[in-house]
Parts: C-alpha cells; sequence; structure tokens
C-alpha cells in the first residue's frame, strides 16, 4: 500500500503553486457572477499547462472537495464527471 504522503508528491510538480490560493477557490465575498468566471477561467488555463493535472483531479474526486479548481474542473464540473463515471459503471 502507498505511504499518504508519496500519494500528494504530485503537489511538488503543480503550476498552482505559483499563484495565490484565490485564484483556485474565490475570494471570501464580493465575487460577481462574471468575475468568477473570468478566474476560474484564469485558473483553468494555469491547470491547461500543469504537469500534474490528472493526479489533482482524481485526488479532488477521491477525496471529494467541494470548493476551487481542481485538475481543471470546477466543482460542478466534477460532480457532472462523477455522475458520468457512476453510470458507465452501472452500463458496464
Amino acid at each position: 500500500m502507498m505511504d499518504p504522503v508519496e500519494k500528494l508528491d504530485w503537489q511538488e510538480h503543480s503550476a498552482c503553486r505559483e499563484y495565490e490560493n484565490t485564484l483556485f477557490f474565490g475570494p471570501d465575498q464580493g465575487e460577481s457572477e462574471l468575475e468568477k468566471q473570468a478566474r476560474e477561467a484564469r485558473a483553468k488555463a494555469v491547470c491547461q499547462r500543469c504537469p500534474v493535472a490528472e493526479p489533482c483531479l482524481e485526488f479532488a474526486m477521491d477525496t471529494n472537495q467541494k470548493y476551487g479548481i481542481w485538475g481543471g474542473l470546477t466543482d460542478k464540473e466534477r460532480a457532472s464527471l462523477k455522475r458520468r463515471r457512476a453510470r458507465a459503471r452501472r452500463a458496464s
């Protein structure tokens, strides 16, 4: 079995390390829908060039992260992906 710390080694290589957390998780308050969409687009652009976007996304899915951009997907996009994967498993 893999050591839980080893499982997070990918974080050392993440492109988002150079950015403030608010880019990926938003400010505590006062963000309009338009501002949120623009911020999320900027965050996703960082994820697109990230060498560890896939393990990041899988971590978020495995640990049910409810907030933020992980692996290039928003919380709603991750929930949708989770539903699609569940349907695909049931169908197979």
